[in-house]
């Protein structure tokens, strides 16, 4: 009984994890991204001037409140640090929510 009840919930972690690859529409996510000209900056698997989308996505992927850290950091133009001085991050390019958070899956989906 306990070995399926381990299964029963690995199988739900495992499965909820796939959830965000799923949900995302990729091509969306990356035009919007390109339009907002976060590629200047950050790529996929490598570091430019910013961390890559696979680095953020493995920080973030299982903390909580991942989704709401993101928002926060793709919406209210944050202070960042970048070659040891202070700049402030674009926000995302728009105002629908959707949007935003289809940004936000594509990047932890990495």
């Amino acid at each position: 009984m306990r070995f399926k009840m381990v299964v029963a919930v690995a199988g739900l972690v495992l499965w909820g994890g796939q959830t965000w690859a799923a949900a995302v529409d990729a091509d969306a996510a990356q035009a919007l991204m390109k339009k907002s000209g976060c590629f200047k900056c950050h790529a996929v698997d490598k570091k430019k001037d910013a961390p890559s989308y696979k680095e953020i996505a493995a920080k973030l992927r299982d903390k909580p409140d991942a989704e709401q850290k993101l928002y926060t950091h793709l919406t209210t133009n944050p202070k960042v640090k970048v070659d040891g001085k202070e700049e402030r991050h674009d926000s995302l390019k728009t105002k629908n929510e959707a949007d935003v958070r289809n940004v936000i899956g594509w990047v932890l989906s990495r």
